[in-house]
């Protein structure tokens, strides 16, 4: 087991932590709706620091316009894909029927904590220091997807059991991720290296955009609310100062 392996177990380790809890707590008592647009802006903001502080800054040192469009085409499209793919599983069976939605969200939810483990992947491409940023990033929003989905769940009637098993279960898909994503990303240099950080900035933009944000905007904003983003942007950003 190589240096990089090691570190990946490790440090996935804490979002696989987070991601569980979040599971648990969820599967006794569910947040209000407040505190989860809360700790999605917070998420949001985060993540928006990492790519904006990390990811971006290491795209325009590589100078590849190339391999900047086609990193981004990549990851949108990709991200495009899986939305469509989550309305079609998510799409009740004929007679309303719970097991299908059931189904579909794991199915779901499966691929997005797979590919939140390739960003790793995708980060720690970039050097260490960016993959565990985003390692960072990535729990909160890991912590909150746990909490979602042991919800979902527990309203559809699953036993409590069975709903820790199942987020314990996707919570493994960020290690299976991230190692796919270290070793086959592993030495890149020059564009495909530019394609491969452009692809990791347009998937976790979209993911702040299109799904953190987007959600978090259906409950009523208020000041702390609002404000939570922007704590979470200077929070990481004060971390990545110091480090």
């Amino acid at each position: 087991m190589n240096a990089l392996t090691v570190q990946l177990l490790s440090l996935t380790s804490i979002p696989v932590a987070a991601t569980l809890l979040g599971g648990v707590l969820a599967s006794y008592r569910t947040p209000g709706e407040r505190l989860r647009s809360f700790v999605q802006h917070f998420a949001a903001g985060v993540v928006f620091a990492a790519v904006a502080g990390e990811l971006l800054p290491e795209i325009t040192r590589g100078h590849q316009p190339l391999g900047v469009v086609i990193g981004f085409s990549l990851g949108v499209g990709l991200m495009l894909v899986i939305r469509h793919l989550a309305g079609r599983l998510e799409r009740p069976a004929a007679g309303g029927s719970a097991p299908r939605g059931n189904v579909g969200l794991v199915t779901v939810v499966g691929l997005d904590v797979l590919i939140d483990g390739l960003l790793i992947g995708v980060g720690f491409a970039a050097g260490a220091r960016v993959g565990t940023l985003l390692v960072v990033a990535l729990t909160l929003e890991l912590l909150f997807l746990g909490v979602s989905v042991a919800s979902s769940l527990g309203q559809s009637g699953t036993s409590r059991g069975r709903t820790v098993l199942t987020v314990a279960g996707l919570s493994l898909l960020v290690i299976v991720g991230a190692l796919l994503g270290g070793t086959l990303l592993q030495g890149l240099s020059g564009l495909a290296l530019e394609i491969v950080l452009s692809f990791g900035a347009a998937a976790l933009l979209f993911l702040v955009t299109e799904e953190l944000l987007t959600e978090a905007h259906e409950v009523k904003e208020t000041p702390p609310i609002t404000a939570a983003f922007f704590a979470g942007f200077v929070a990481l950003y004060l971390l990545e100062l110091a480090s």
